[in-house]
C-alpha cells in the first residue's frame, strides 16, 4: 500500500463542516422515516396485507404521523426510577449512532457550494477503530436504561441486550481484521480506494458472512431480537419508557441498522464505487454525485435483508443464539484470520506460483470435508426411562427419566382396527 494520504481532510472552512454535519443528520432522520415505512410495507406484502397507505402518497407520511403521536403522548417516569440516569440512557443510545457516520465516505471529492471537499465529514488513520469504539458506547445506554427503570423486566432486558451486543462485537471485530490485512490501513477512505478493482466481500467472503451474521445480532433484529422477547420480557430494556424517550430508543435502533449496513458497504462492497464495474462503461459513474446513489443503493440492500429476515425467520432461543456466537462465529473467525495471515505472508514473502496455491487450497478443502465426517457430538437414539413404581396414597405422576433423554421421541402408534389395543407407552388421540 502507498503512504496514507489524508491531506484532503481537515482543510474545509467552518461552514462547509457545518453543512456536511447537518446533511448527515437530515439524511439519517429521513432514512429512518423511510426505513420504518419500507419495513411495514414489505412485511405486509409478505403476509398478504396492505400496510400503511393512508397518510401521504403510498402511506409515506405514516412514519411521520407515528413520530408526532409519540411526541404528544404522556411522558411517564416510574417512581422507583433513577431519574437522571433514566433520562440520560436514550441520549447515550442515539448520539453514538449519529457520530459513527462522521467517518463514513459517501463519495469522492465534489464541488459543494463552490468548495472542493470530499463527501465525508472527516477521516483518520484509525477510523474503523473509532467506529467500533463509538458503537460500544451505545451498550451503556441500553444497560443504564434497563437498570434505571427500577423494573425487573427492564433489568433482564438490559442484561440480555448487553450480553448479546458484547458477544457479537467480538466476531464482528475479528471479521474486520482480514480487511485491514488486505487494505493495509484502518482509514475508511483508504479501504474504499483499495477496493477499486475487486471488492473485499468477494475475496474475503467468509469475513463478509461472519460480519453480516454478527451485525444482525449486534442491532437486536429478528431472528436475534432476544432482548425484546415479548413473551418473556414484555418489551425489554425500554419497557418503562414512553413518549419521546421511547422514540429515541426506536430512532437509535433504526440508525444502527443503517450504520452497520454502511460499514458493511464501506468495508466489503467497495463503498461508493459503482457496482458490477459499471465505470468500465462510463467513467463518470464514479465521479461527482453518482457515487452517492451507489452507496445508498448498497445500504438499502442490506436494510432489505434485515426486513426479509424479520418477515421469514422465527426468533431463536437465547441459549442457541449465544452458542452461535461463542461456539461457532468466534472460533471460525479466529481460524479464518490465521489462514488469511498465512496467505498474505505466502503471497508477499514466498515465491509461489498458482499451482502451489491451488494445491494448498485443495488440501484445506479436503481437511474441512473430512472433519465433517468425524463422529463428534453424535447423539444416541436410545431413550432410557426409569419405570419406577407409583407410591400408594398419592396422585399419579408420569415416570421421570433417570438421565437426560437423548435422540428422537418414541414413535406414536395407533390402532387400525376395533380389536387392536394401543401399546404401552403411547397415547391414543380421539
Amino acid at each position: 500500500m502507498e503512504d496514507l494520504d489524508l491531506s484532503a481532510f481537515g482543510q474545509d472552512v467552518w461552514w462547509i463542516v457545518l453543512v456536511k454535519a447537518l446533511l448527515i443528520f437530515v439524511v439519517l432522520v429521513l432514512l429512518t422515516l423511510f426505513n420504518i415505512w419500507w419495513e411495514r410495507r414489505v412485511v405486509a406484502r409478505m403476509q398478504h396485507r396492505i400496510g400503511p397507505n393512508v397518510h401521504g402518497p403510498f402511506g409515506l407520511l405514516q412514519s411521520l404521523a407515528d413520530g408526532v403521536k409519540l411526541a404528544l403522548k404522556e411522558d411517564i417516569i416510574p417512581t422507583a426510577a433513577d431519574k437522571a440516569v433514566f433520562l440520560l440512557a436514550p441520549v447515550l443510545v442515539v448520539i453514538p449512532a449519529f457520530t459513527t457516520f462522521a467517518v463514513i465516505p459517501f463519495g469522492p471529492e465534489v464541488n459543494l457550494f463552490g468548495q472542493m471537499t470530499p463527501l465525508q465529514l472527516t477521516d483518520m488513520p484509525v477510523a474503523v477503530l473509532f467506529v467500533m469504539a463509538i458503537a460500544s458506547i451505545g451498550i451503556y445506554g441500553i444497560v443504564l436504561g434497563g437498570w434505571s427503570s427500577g423494573s425487573t423486566y427492564s433489568l433482564l432486558g438490559g442484561l440480555r441486550s448487553s450480553a448479546q451486543m458484547i458477544s457479537y462485537e467480538i466476531p464482528m471485530g475479528l471479521a474486520l481484521i482480514a480487511v485491514f490485512m488486505y487494505a493495509g490501513s484502518l482509514s475508511t477512505s483508504e479501504i474504499v480506494a483499495a477496493q477499486d478493482d475487486l471488492w473485499f466481500g468477494l475475496i474475503l467472503f467468509p469475513s463478509f458472512v461472519i460480519y453480516v451474521l454478527s451485525m444482525v445480532g449486534e442491532v437486536n433484529r429478528a431472528p436475534f431480537d432476544l432482548p425484546e422477547a415479548e413473551g418473556e420480557l414484555v418489551g425489554g430494556f425500554h419497557t418503562e419508557y414512553s413518549s419521546l424517550k421511547f422514540a429515541l430508543f426506536f430512532l437509535g435502533e433504526y440508525i444502527n441498522m443503517a450504520t452497520v449496513s454502511a460499514i458493511a458497504t464501506t468495508l466489503f462492497l467497495g463503498g461508493w464505487h459503482a457496482p458490477f464495474w459499471l465505470d468500465s462503461l462510463y467513467a463518470g459513474f464514479n465521479e461527482g454525485y453518482w457515487p452517492v446513489l451507489w452507496f445508498f443503493g448498497k445500504v438499502l440492500l442490506f436494510i432489505f435483508m434485515f426486513i426479509w429476515l424479520r418477515g421469514t425467520l422465527p426468533r431463536l432461543r437465547y441459549d442457541q443464539f449465544m452458542a452461535l456466537g461463542w461456539k461457532v462465529l468466534i472460533p471460525v473467525s479466529l481460524a479464518w484470520v490465521v489462514l488469511v495471515a498465512a496467505m498474505r505472508y505466502a503471497s508477499t514473502s514466498l515465491t509461489l506460483d498458482t499451482t502451489d496455491y491451488l494445491i494448498g487450497g485443495g488440501a484445506i478443502v479436503v481437511v474441512i470435508l473430512l472433519a465433517g465426517f468425524l463422529p463428534l457430538g453424535r447423539r444416541e437414539d436410545d431413550v432410557v426411562v426409569d419405570e419406577a413404581p407409583q407410591p400408594t396414597g398419592t396422585y399419579p405422576v408420569p415416570p421421570m427419566p433417570g438421565r437426560a433423554v437423548r435422540g428422537a421421541a418414541a414413535p406414536l402408534t395407533f390402532p387400525t382396527g376395533p380389536d387392536e389395543t394401543v401399546p404401552a407407552g403411547t397415547t391414543q388421540e380421539s
